[in-house]
């Protein structure tokens, strides 16, 4: 198997193929470490998958585990929740530093990561494209030479070269969201150790955040629903506005500085109307375009595609293995987050949604592990995912 990307889903793939018994070879154009612009938030689910796949959080530098949650309503009522202290359950850790412990880490098993390489192309090994499921194999041509294999994983980001390469589309893919960040340090408010979301009114449904790092570090950010009230061009300037309202001048402390670099980028979220597989290449992560619809988040799905990919990949038939997979473990939460975001388009009805989760202590309890997917997003409604100890499991790493 050759995995195009060495981001969170194609180690997680790589990683997942080797222990099913598969030779694997992982490429990227970058070389560890890189920056990758992210909220760098790990939900629990992602956590979980992170647990699964062997990573230890002592190999990521950064890495800030989190239970104080505040979250900022359009009216301005803010809820205080509280992550159980049962192993972990949310954590922050730039992507700089995630995804060069995951690297070294599929290293560590034997894995071959080889830095620096390119995608070029890719044709059947009996001719014609990639996606000519008579050949059995796919020869991929990259900067530094020619690798055949039975599968390939593009694991090569929303703009996906290898999607471009086997399965061109006739328009231009966008995106559903628009997100951006920047860092601060000297961070001396409640932001230093809680993690922040405020539900600015001008970004609904979106919101914006801030998430805590070691060293008085924070992850500042907001997101935006492409197409709706705030128009991707004029976000920017919107939130230099946001920075300095009091209430997250009051999170960041006084002493705050937020530093100049600014990042932008677009999230891909339409997994229920993408192709996933093309002949014998699995598109996973971004390139599935898995993103969580509500949120944003992308981690946790990312590992979890290319964990089904892996697996697949060792199967007879591994686009149908796949394609299934992702079906039963993706669309019923895509659809949930759809629902619920429309939702969040209405002030009024955010509002409300706030009032509703600030009904008492069990609620809050239930609503913020639901909110760091401890459980998929749909489970409620899909009772094949029903088990014993539904919200209330430990959280990773909890051993």
């Amino acid at each position: 198997m050759l995995v195009v990307g060495a981001g969170p889903s194609g180690v997680a793939a790589a990683i997942t193929a080797q222990r099913a018994g598969l030779r694997v070879i992982v490429i990227d154009k970058a070389t560890f470490p890189r920056d990758k612009c992210c909220g760098d938030g790990l939900t629990t689910g992602a956590l979980r998958l992170l647990d699964r796949l062997g990573l230890a959080p002592s190999s990521v530098p950064s890495w800030t585990p989190c239970r104080d949650v505040t979250l900022r309503s359009p009216s301005g009522r803010t809820i205080e929740l509280q992550l159980p202290d049962d192993g972990q359950f949310a954590a922050i850790a730039t992507r700089e530093d995630l995804d060069d412990a995951l690297v070294r880490h599929a290293r560590s098993l034997g894995i071959e990561v080889r830095e620096a390489t390119e995608f070029v192309g890719a044709t059947s090994a009996a001719g014609g494209t990639a996606g000519n499921a008579t050949g059995n194999t796919v020869r991929v041509e990259t900067s530094a030479g020619t690798i055949e294999a039975r599968t390939v994983i593009a694991a090569d980001g929303m703009w996906s070269p290898v999607r471009k390469a086997v399965a061109p589309e006739a328009s231009a893919y966008l995106g559903e969201w628009h997100a951006a960040r920047q860092y601060a340090h000297n961070v001396t408010g409640p932001a230093a150790h809680r993690l922040f979301v405020w539900f600015e009114p001008e970004l609904l449904p979106g919101y914006a955040w801030s998430f805590p790092l070691q060293g008085g570090r924070a992850n500042l950010g907001y997101g935006i629903l492409r197409g709706g009230s705030v128009r991707t061009a004029d976000s920017k300037a919107l939130w230099q506005q946001i920075l300095t309202r009091s209430h997250v001048q009051e999170a960041l402390g006084t002493d705050a500085v937020i530093e100049e670099k600014f990042m932008a980028w677009p999230i891909p979220a339409k997994v229920t109307s993408s192709s996933l597989s093309h002949g014998h290449v699995l598109f996973v992560g971004d390139a599935a375009r898995a993103t969580d619809v509500l949120t944003g988040e992308g981690i946790g799905q990312a590992l979890l595609s290319g964990i089904l990919a892996g697996e697949a990949a060792a199967t007879k038939h591994p686009a149908r293995s796949y394609e299934r997979a992702m079906k039963n473990n993706f669309f019923a939460d895509h659809r949930m987050s759809a629902l619920l975001g429309r939702v969040l388009a209405s002030e009024r009805l955010a509002r409300g949604a706030m009032r509703i989760i600030d009904g008492g202590d069990w609620r809050k309890e239930k609503f913020v592990r639901w909110m760091f997917e401890d459980e998929a997003r749909a489970s409620a409604f899909t009772p094949r995912r029903w088990h014993r100890g539904y919200l209330s499991s430990r959280g990773a790493y909890a051993n």
